[in-house]
This record gives structure tokens, C-alpha cells and sequence, in this order.
């Protein structure tokens, strides 16, 4: 049986032009599906790292997100006097009000592409409650200054964010950008930070703020933390721990991506499958002679079935290899979607892991042997004396 197998195989490389042209096809198939399951993995690492379950998110009790929260700064007071907030050496509430607005800027890449970025007005102890953002590039901003930090996810491709270039928030408000900061991978990567009061002035914001941050004692802490804020009707607020409400925003994202790459997978599929048919169609065909002399040696029908199939099989793993292993240049790209929930455009990488590769390499691996069922059922019925006669 090995020997048969041998002969299929080597087989291949005889008709190395139509196999190449078929393998082609299947290495399209698995590169879109890779490529798609690694996109959406690489949106789930980007929301998971958002946030941190031990720090708690006040909102305005109607807003879906930061960006259409509005409230009072005077909630700070109440926030700090809840219970299961985490204090400082000093006694102090660890506690960050934020205000957070939009703006439109056009790409310097895509001169007709208008784009939607996030401004974030932060307070001085901002890194002490992020302590997963760090500069790498320059320095922080000095509180009550007009300077900005940009993330590192949108240096150089807007106008302005660059260091020692100004941002135009507003007809007298131009914040300096003075560093480029990351937070592994996060969606803070995408957002403009500036001090609070020079968001607040140059959006007219003086008497609101988008959010605060609180950080609690343990995640077991949030829901005594927000009773008090949250039985209050008059305050109207809303309280989440920050994972949860990254996760809330972005909910969706990745399925999509996923889905538009099975449906796009299946689609090449169906012509991957065609060709693979195609190819051992023809293959049986000029080797009828050589079946029937395989038959008369005394190969039975099930053994020549199975021959064709681990052949069509292995066309479809090569295929898969080639599709998977170009798939791995695709980190090296940056993905760039605007997150409707918030309408803050974010950058997401692409994300390898052994499962997807594992499954693409298989679907690979399914549709060469879809391809090459019907022939070799083909090749199973050859009469040995047909064959031997044509």
C-alpha cells in the first residue's frame, strides 16, 4: 500500500504545472481564512488588554460610552467617598477624571480619508492608574500646559502628531505634542491624550467631565463601590469595571471579522474545490492505463479509492502550508476600523496562534480531499481490462 501511495505522490510533481496552479488556489483559500481568525484574535487581545477588572468606571447612567458621557465634576467628591476605593500612602482616593471628545482629521496616506480619533483629557495621576502605558518616546505632559501625548498607533499618519508639532483642537487651543506613549497593544494606542483643562476650554466642556476611574481595593470590591453612586437618581450614573466597558464597545468587532472571512473562505472554497477536481479528473484520465495495471496486480478497488484520496489530500496540505505560512507576513500589517459604539477609528494587529493556523491548515488539508473524492471514486470503478484495451 506504501508503494501505491509513493507512485500517487510522485505523481504531483509529474503534473507540477497544474498542480502548482491548484495549489495555488487551496493556499489562497487557507491564507483568507488565516488571515481573518488571526485579525479577529488580534482585536480580542487588543480589547482584553483595555482596562483592568480592578478599576471601576463612573458614567453618565445613559451613555453606551466615555465620548457621550456628561457629568457633573463635582461626582469626584462622591466617587472618593465610596467604599472599596484603594488610597495612596497619604490617604489619598486614587481616583482620575477624564473627559473624552472627538475629532476629525484627514490621513496623510489617503489625502480623501477622513478619520475619527479620540482625545482624551487626563488628569495628572493618569499613570499612576494606567501604570501599563509608558512613554517611549519623549516625555509626559506637564498638568495645566498645553501639551499632548500621542499614541503610538497614530504617529505620523494624521497631521500633527508629531513631536514638537501642534495639534488644532480649537481656534486658540493648539497642545504640543511633547511624547508618543504605548500601552501594549491596547486601544489607548489610538487616542490623543491632553491635559483636562485644555479639553474642557477648547471643547466648551467647563462645567462636565466624561468619566472618572477609580481604583478599587480588589475586583470583589465594585459592586459595594457602586451602590451608593448608583442609588442616587439624582446623580444619574452608571458604574462598570473598565474590562467590562471595553468589552461592552467593542462587542461585535471580532465576530464580524470572522464572519466575513468564513463567508469569503467558503466562497474561494468552492473554486478550490473545483480545481482540485479538475486537476485529478485529469489526472485519472491519463493514468487509466496505469490504474488497470495497478487492478491487475491486485490492488482492489477500496486501496485504489484511497490512494487518490491521501493524493488530492496531500495536494490540499501543500496548499494549506503555503497559504499558512504567507499568512505570517500579516503581522508586519496594521488593520485600522472605525469602532462604531464609540466612533473612535482603532488600530488592531494581526495576531497569530497555533489554533488558527491549525484550523486553516486543516480546512486546507478537507478541501483538497473534497476535490479529489469524485475522481478517485473514478479511478476505484476502471476495469482493469478496459483500461488495458483503451
Amino acid at each position: 500500500m506504501l508503494a501505491l501511495w509513493r507512485y500517487n505522490l510522485r505523481s504531483l510533481w509529474v503534473r507540477r504545472t497544474t498542480t502548482l496552479a491548484t495549489t495555488g488556489g487551496i493556499a489562497l483559500v487557507v491564507f483568507v481564512l488565516a488571515a481573518s481568525r488571526m485579525l479577529a484574535s488580534g482585536m480580542r487581545q487588543t480589547v482584553s488588554s483595555s482596562g483592568s477588572p480592578d478599576q471601576a468606571l463612573v458614567m453618565e447612567h445613559d451613555a453606551w460610552s466615555e465620548g457621550q458621557s456628561r457629568i457633573d465634576h463635582s461626582v469626584a467628591g462622591l466617587v472618593a467617598a465610596a467604599p472599596g476605593v484603594r488610597r495612596d500612602a497619604d490617604g489619598q482616593a486614587l481616583i482620575t477624571a477624564e473627559s473624552v471628545v472627538q475629532m476629525m482629521l484627514p490621513s496623510l496616506t489617503d489625502k480623501t480619508r477622513i478619520s475619527t480619533l479620540q482625545v482624551r483629557g487626563v488628569s495628572a495621576n493618569v499613570f499612576q492608574l494606567r501604570p501599563e502605558v509608558r512613554v517611549i518616546d519623549g516625555r509626559p505632559i506637564r498638568s495645566g500646559t498645553e501639551e499632548a501625548l500621542v499614541g503610538k498607533a497614530l504617529v505620523g499618519r494624521y497631521p500633527g502628531l508629531r513631536i514638537g508639532e501642534q495639534i488644532e483642537l480649537g481656534p486658540s487651543r493648539r497642545p504640543t505634542v511633547v511624547g508618543v506613549f504605548a500601552s501594549g497593544g491596547s486601544s489607548y494606542e489610538s487616542e490623543i491624550w491632553v491635559d483636562l483643562e485644555t479639553v474642557r476650554s477648547a471643547f466648551s466642556l467647563e462645567a462636565n467631565i466624561s468619566s472618572i476611574t477609580a481604583q478599587l481595593e480588589s475586583p470583589s470590591k465594585l459592586d459595594g463601590f457602586a451602590e451608593p453612586l448608583t442609588a442616587d437618581k439624582q446623580t444619574g450614573l452608571s458604574v462598570a469595571s473598565e474590562s467590562a466597558y471595553y468589552k461592552k464597545v467593542s462587542q461585535g468587532l471580532p465576530d464580524v471579522i470572522t464572519i466575513l472571512g468564513v463567508v469569503e473562505t467558503l466562497i474561494f472554497s468552492i473554486g478550490a474545490v473545483l480545481g482540485a477536481m479538475i486537476t485529478m479528473h485529469a489526472s485519472v484520465a491519463q493514468r487509466s492505463r496505469e490504474i488497470g495495471v495497478l487492478r491487475a496486480l491486485g490492488f482492489g478497488r477500496l486501496q485504489i479509492l484511497t490512494a487518490f484520496v491521501v493524493e488530492s489530500v496531500a495536494l490540499g496540505l501543500g496548499g494549506a502550508l503555503c497559504g499558512a505560512l504567507l499568512s505570517l507576513i500579516t503581522p508586519l500589517l496594521e488593520f485600522r476600523c472605525l469602532n462604531f459604539a464609540t466612533g473612535q477609528e482603532l488600530a488592531f494587529r494581526f495576531t497569530p496562534t497555533l489554533r488558527d493556523l491549525g484550523l486553516a491548515v486543516a480546512a486546507g488539508a478537507v478541501v483538497g480531499g473534497l476535490g479529489g473524492l469524485l475522481p478517485a471514486l473514478r479511478a476505484a470503478r476502471i476495469s482493469p481490462v478496459q483500461a488495458m484495451r483503451a
